[in-house]
């Protein structure tokens, strides 16, 4: 279950969904210079007070797109064929990209562990995204993921404040 504090960042940024979503548009159009160094900053500042294992509403609510280079690393690490791990566990989402089956993510333990966490999907290793050059580029999904991830509710939070 996820911590109620946690859970408080996500419902508010469900109330403010409205205004991020301005926001983002509004950040899409100017492209500041400055955004990159502000998220990695606010990404820093928030991931050193969430801890994902209190949480990992990522992998209990939606499911990585897996790649080629993913599936034969999941594969070769479960000790299994390819197309075996696409049939007992993927199936293609309405963009045909190969996802899991069903959330939670089947790897994920009742810990909040991640049992092929060395050998995740890349999507999981860049998840929040917030980390990422050229943040611009990622505006949309990472509104949807303020949602998802607490994290991200607390970035957009902060840097949508007023200066």
């Amino acid at each position: 279950m996820m911590n109620v504090e946690l859970e408080k960042k996500i419902l508010l940024a469900e109330k403010h969904k409205k205004e991020n979503k301005a926001f983002v548009e509004k950040l899409k159009r100017l492209k500041p210079k400055s955004l990159d160094g502000e998220v990695h900053q606010l990404h820093d500042e928030v991931f050193e007070k969430i801890d994902c294992l209190t949480c990992a509403n990522c992998c209990k609510t939606t499911s990585p797109a897996l790649y080629e280079r993913d599936i034969d690393r999941l594969s070769k690490h479960l000790k299994i064929k390819p197309s075996q791990l696409i049939m007992q566990y993927l199936h293609k989402d309405e963009d045909t990209d190969y996802v899991f089956t069903s959330a939670p993510c089947p790897f994920l333990g009742a810990d909040n562990y991640c049992s092929v966490y060395e050998n995740r999907p890349l999507a999981c290793r860049e998840y929040p995204h917030t980390n990422r050059k050229r943040f611009y580029q990622v505006l949309d999904i990472s509104l949807k993921n303020t949602l998802i991830c607490p994290a991200v509710a607390s970035i957009f939070e902060k840097l949508n404040l007023p200066k």
